[in-house]
């Protein structure tokens, strides 16, 4: 059974790759076009009914970054529950705060690159 970009949520993802946040903005620029050592990143990709910010399919990463609408209870258990969803995937979650893009590009890459298995 297919899980990845299901139909349905097509329009959805458009829309959040059309109106990224300005830290999604500036983590894309760190990704796109295979920058971090080659690896293929996509934006708004979609596992089952989650849509992830970024999602490297060699790697079966994604990269969430968070903004203080994940700062409340309602938000961490939601956020728990897609992370086992996508772990039982066999897909690892890194997730980042809007600062940590902002301010530290160096150890943003660097912490994506040491979740890479295939180096």
């Amino acid at each position: 059974m297919a899980i990845h970009n299901l139909k349905y949520l097509k329009d959805k993802k458009k829309a959040l790759r059309n109106n990224l946040t300005p830290a999604e903005a500036t983590m894309w620029m760190y990704l796109q076009n295979s920058k971090l050592d080659g690896k293929k990143f996509r934006r708004q990709h979609s596992v089952g009914n989650y849509i992830l910010d970024f999602y490297c399919p060699s790697e079966k990463l994604a990269i969430e970054v968070d903004g203080s609408s994940h700062d409340d209870y309602s938000a961490e258990m939601y956020d728990k529950v897609r992370t086992d969803f996508l772990n039982s995937k066999g897909i690892t979650v890194i997730r980042f705060d809007n600062l940590e893009v902002f301010e530290s590009e160096e150890l943003v890459c660097e912490s994506i690159r040491n979740h890479f298995k295939n180096k």
